[in-house]
């Protein structure tokens, strides 16, 4: 099962990230004395209140040569269980529903209809570092991954240059991913009662491409800021999803209509970040604005603070705020007899989204051990515009999307060889 959020940015895509930040501080760390290989490991728990429950061990080898080149390999495996919202209305009822699949679940009356699922994925990640001359620095990287209905292989390429005595640094880059997807029972023709599929395996392609400028401001001020621009072309729909038909009379669901996107999207984002180095400790802040061809837009406010203790521990309380409106083809249900759009969802990822996060990261060593063990918990409060239009009768009373509190927890575990 796909698992994307309204901003383009993966479910899987932010586990790892949460994953990778454990990983990047020891990795740098490690470049700094030059050891031989460096071993990253780390392990994902990621929960949300009566839904997603997700569990991923993560392995990374860094092999730093002596002529500055860098070999960076990573493993990743996704557990995933859990159910998901379908996108159908609550009603006063008990409600059954049969997904096309072929899975039939039973919902209790006024509760949010939900989907059970259980999958798993396998990913594959390279890079290569390689400097060119003095003041140039190339990356190759591959990705390949696996899961139940979805598969994807890409390759990206970046160069960076430094200039003005390493003061300002410039960096270009694009990716290309070939994407198949192949849902479970077959593809749901869109915005049909799900009968009617077609089999066999759905493309989806999709080009990236960004520019980067970083300023070292002073001895210990570095600023950055990143511009990306993202185009998807193929089969973008989420073939799991269903949007409720209202009866225009009886003011309830009367049936369901299957999930139906653009086969296109645009998606760009502009990054500013800065890292600040106090006496001891180190302020780390960013603001994202992003927008895509759907008519979403976000804002992303990001911050952190590490403050060192005694003998390499350190303590960084992390603080983060998101919000996005809807895509233009969002919506609660559509009212039966009326001229369907050509593009409809009710995925609550792709309508308006506020997300606020508050988590902390210790790192320490065991004894005299070299080695570093970190841990990062965070508490997500993600909560949605739940009112519906008063044209959806009796199911416009009920919390249409209601507060979700996700609790994530990483440990990993660093060591040079």
């Amino acid at each position: 099962m796909q698992l994307e959020g309204g901003t383009g940015s993966s479910l899987r895509e932010r586990l790892n990230k949460a994953a990778l930040a454990l990983l990047l501080v020891p990795a740098a760390a490690a470049a700094a004395d030059l050891p031989a290989t460096q071993i990253d490991t780390t392990t994902l728990y990621y929960g949300e209140q009566d839904r997603v429950q997700v569990v991923e061990p993560v392995v990374r080898a860094t092999r730093l040569f002596g002529d500055g080149q860098i070999l960076s390999v990573q493993l990743a495996v996704d557990l995933i269980t859990g159910a998901s919202p379908s996108g159908a209305l609550p009603t006063g009822v008990p409600q059954t529903i049969t997904s096309p699949s072929g899975k039939v679940s039973s919902t209790p009356a006024g509760a949010i209809p939900t989907t059970k699922f259980q999958d798993h994925r396998g990913g594959l990640d390279a890079d290569w570092q390689t400097p060119i001359g003095k003041y140039f620095n190339s990356t190759l990287g591959m990705h390949a991954s696996r899961e139940k209905d979805y598969q994807s292989l890409g390759v990206t390429a970046k160069v960076s240059a430094e200039m003005f005595q390493r003061s300002l640094t410039v960096t270009a880059g694009g990716g290309y991913n070939w994407d198949s997807v192949f849902p479970v029972g077959g593809t749901p023709i869109g915005l049909s009662d799900g009968t009617e599929v077609t089999n066999g395996k759905n493309s989806k392609k999709v080009e990236s491409f960004l520019f980067g400028v970083s300023r070292v401001m002073s001895r210990r001020w570095l600023l950055g800021l990143d511009a990306s621009r993202t185009l998807e072309r193929g089969y973008l729909t989420e073939p799991y999803k269903v949007i409720s038909l209202v009866s225009f009379r009886s003011d309830s669901p009367i049936g369901q209509l299957t999930d139906n996107r653009p086969a296109s999207r645009a998606r760009s984002s502009l990054l500013a970040s800065s890292v600040y180095h106090l006496d001891q400790d180190i302020l780390y802040s960013s603001y994202r604005y992003y927008k895509d061809s759907w008519g979403i837009r976000s804002n992303t406010v990001d911050a952190s603070y590490r403050h060192d203790l005694d003998d390499g521990w350190y303590l960084e309380p992390h603080a983060r705020y998101y919000h996005q409106t809807a895509a233009d083809f969002f919506t609660f249900g559509i009212v039966a007899g009326l001229a369907p759009p050509e593009y409809a969802t009710s995925d609550y990822r792709l309508g308006q989204l506020t997300t606020m996060t508050l988590g902390l990261t210790f790192a320490f060593h065991v004894e005299d051990s070299p080695a570093l063990w970190t841990v990062r918990a965070d508490y997500i409060r993600q909560a949605g515009s739940g009112t519906a239009p008063e044209n959806l009768g009796s199911a416009s009373t009920f919390d249409l999307n209601p507060a979700i509190n996700t609790i994530s927890l990483v440990v990993g575990y660093s060591f040079n060889m």
